[in-house]
């Protein structure tokens, strides 16, 4: 067989170098990267939660790099391409550049199976390895005791909120899945835990290995009004700060962890607090509560369990006036699709529902019915008829739109969620600015 020579190859390469799609464990990734002989001298940040680790990531990169470090970050999924998944200084680093740190996995692998994430997750912590950084920042993929990101013993932890997602790996509850994402820690260091409410067992696990436990509410916090908001920690205070560019009202809970983590890390990493006002200022991340001006307006959001959906739902509900909400919909079949679709369905007029091109997904049909279904069960609470509410299915995410905005008039809303894959679908060729047909103006322009 012909050895891989683009990146495109070598992706294709590692999907048949195992059976399964997820198969949970650290052993072999540990293994292959013992023999890639690789290891991190500067600063790394380990970022795990349910929700809120990309636009964690997102801020600690953007305040890093104003403060004039070189960073590197691994995020995943992508949204449209591979490379997103691996930045440096805020750009991805190009295929060719990825493709012979794919080659040196495969060559010290030997007949040790990797799933498609483990093998790509290793190509890519070796090409950060070999590059001339200051701070690395790594987002857990899938829980975090046996996420291939973990075989990293990092110098501090963030954990973002944490949620029902995948129940199948992660347990049947908040405790459970608490006590996953709580290996991420490590004894002696510091652990950010931003979520509000932290399950009792992430907290425990944390007390049992002696990590240096830092509490939203108790060793760091945040207060603002309408204009500006504050930030306290164990030594350091900024005040006055703008609200992040990521607009959305957890964000001040992913800021304020972001803040805590670098007054952990002070000493090796100092940032100033121009660094921090220009950094969130300036932070970018596509796909979560994304609003792209235009006629009619349009809401990416990757939101796809039942906290991230309810989320969406009071973000879009403080956006202002819209006579109709045009919602475009796809999501994996193994989601609670009909835990979080209650939220959304007092502000939508109409649905798209689109297949996705993964086996993961829901067929258009089957999102479809589960729209008709949370109409009627919400009719039964309310003891009122099942409201007549459009449902159209598609066979992808632009056209998807496509039909939404045929359907829109310039001051309606569209909002595209369920999934990365519904979100990159309708950015492959690049962000869409929708112009209304029914305001007399070409049905789409790029």
């Amino acid at each position: 067989m012909t050895a891989p020579q683009s990146l495109e190859d070598w992706l294709a390469h590692c999907e048949r170098q195992h059976t399964k799609t997820i198969d949970m464990g650290l052993e072999r990734v540990a293994a292959v990267w013992a023999r890639l002989a690789r290891g991190f001298t500067v600063p790394v940040i380990t970022v795990a939660g349910t929700n809120g680790k990309g636009s964690t990531c997102a801020m600690l990169e953007s305040i890093a790099r104003q403060a004039g470090y070189r960073t590197g970050l691994y995020t995943s999924p992508h949204l449209v391409r591979f490379e997103e998944r691996c930045r440096v200084n805020g750009e991805p680093l190009p295929a060719g550049a990825l493709v012979p740190h794919f080659e040196a996995v495969d060559a010290v692998r030997g007949d040790t199976p990797l799933t498609w994430f483990e093998f790509t997750t290793l190509a890519i912590l070796r090409a950060l390895a070999d590059t001339a950084l200051d701070l690395v920042i790594l987002e857990i993929g899938l829980g975090g005791r046996l996420d291939a990101v973990n075989v990293i013993d990092a110098d501090c932890a963030v954990i973002a909120t944490i949620d029902l997602d995948h129940m199948e790996y992660l347990g049947p509850d908040r405790e459970s899945i608490g006590r996953e994402k709580a290996h991420v820690m490590r004894p002696g260091r510091p652990a950010i835990v931003g979520d509000p409410h932290p399950p009792a067992s992430l907290l425990a696990h944390g007390a049992a290995i002696g990590a240096d436990l830092w509490l939203l509410g108790r060793d760091f916090n945040f207060s603002g009004d309408r204009q500006q908001w504050n930030w306290n920690g164990r030594r350091q205070r900024f005040s006055g700060l703008a609200y992040p560019a990521l607009r959305g009202a957890v964000q001040l809970f992913n800021a304020s962890g972001v803040l805590a983590a670098f007054e952990a890390l002070r000493e090796r990493l100092p940032v100033n607090a121009q660094a921090v006002r220009n950094g969130l200022a300036m932070v970018e991340l596509a796909g979560r509560f994304q609003i792209v001006p235009g006629q009619p307006t349009l809401v990416l959001d990757v939101a796809h369990n039942a906290q991230s959906v309810a989320t969406l739902a009071l973000n879009l509900d403080s956006m202002g006036f819209y006579p109709r909400t045009h919602a475009v919909i796809g999501a994996m079949r193994d989601k609670a699709i009909a835990g979080f679709l209650p939220s959304m369905l007092p502000l939508v007029d109409s649905w798209h529902c689109t297949s996705l091109p993964t086996p993961r997904a829901a067929s258009a049909d089957e999102l479809a019915g589960e729209v008709r279904q949370a109409l009627a069960d919400e009719a039964k609470r309310t003891s009122k008829p099942v409201r007549a509410v459009p449902i159209a299915t598609h066979a992808d995410p632009a056209g998807a739109l496509r039909a939404a905005l045929a359907a829109a008039e310039a001051a309606d809303r569209i909002v595209i969620f369920g999934s990365f894959f519904t979100v990159g679908g309708v950015l492959k060729e690049g962000l869409p600015r929708l112009a209304s047909a029914h305001a007399g103006a070409p049905d789409a322009s790029r």
